[in-house]
């Protein structure tokens, strides 16, 4: 298997924000890894052992559960602990691992901005497939400019899985998903926008980009903890104006 380029990101702080939750609140996170291109389907095929078409295309129609075991697979693959352990479709992530991982949200806003402060790291035009490309499928990863960090296609392009619950009040176990993607217009291609699925939801324009660093803490880093997602589940607020709930 081909290498899979990796970028290194300081540490540093970010600023979260949830529009209709209207909720901001800061993260400090601690240097960590991620992938300079979202998972392509040339990668995926070579950790399956298949062939695949469009090989420099972002690998799509993956639920989030698919996502996290291709990770593990990942972590195998080059004699890394795994990051994940399952039991049915509870998934844990053993923090102080360094094998390979879905971002935290965290990280993956703190590395798409790279240091930029408004919705786009540049012209959207110039850093982003969208809708106003005109794209009925994605396109080959790194056809647009990187951000500073180096990475290509955080914005547009395919939306790709994190490791947080996107609300458990709301939406029980359903993931977020962030960068929007090729059929979106400006307002979701933006470095702030959140979306979620559930773990076992695929479309065509959602796909994965990988992490690695492992932190000294057993259920909290990089923004998210386990007992923050139980203390969210059980709050009581009332449903925040234009949320749709789950059906």
């Amino acid at each position: 298997m081909g290498d899979i380029e990796m970028a290194r990101i300081a540490g540093g702080t970010v600023m979260l924000h949830d529009a209709r939750r209207e909720r901001r609140w800061k993260i400090r996170l601690e240097p960590f890894e991620i992938g300079v291109y979202p998972v392509t389907r040339q990668l995926v095929a070579e950790l399956l052992g298949e062939q695949a078409p469009h090989p420099r295309r972002p690998a799509t129609d993956l639920s989030w559960l698919r996502a996290v075991r291709l990770c593990n697979a990942a972590s195998e693959w080059e004699g890394l602990d795994p990051a994940y352990t399952f039991e049915g479709e509870d998934v844990t992530w053993h923090v102080d691992s360094d094998g390979y991982r879905l971002p935290t949200e965290a990280e993956w806003e703190f590395a798409c901005r790279a240091g930029s402060t408004g919705p786009h790291y540049g012209p959207l035009a110039e850093v982003a497939w969208t809708a106003a490309d005109g794209c009925t499928t994605p396109q080959n990863v790194g056809g647009k400019l990187p951000n500073l960090n180096g990475l290509f296609d955080t914005l547009g392009n395919v939306w790709e899985w994190c490791w947080d619950l996107l609300d458990p009040a709301r939406y029980g176990d359903y993931r977020v998903f962030r960068g929007g993607g090729f059929a979106d217009d400006a307002w979701s291609v933006r470095a702030s926008t959140r979306r979620g699925g559930a773990p076992r939801m695929h479309h065509d324009d959602v796909g994965l980009r990988l992490a690695r660093g492992g932190f000294d803490a057993v259920d909290a880093a990089q923004g998210w903890s386990a007992a923050a997602d139980r203390e969210r589940a059980l709050t009581d607020e009332p449903l925040p104006p234009g949320w749709t709930p789950r059906r």
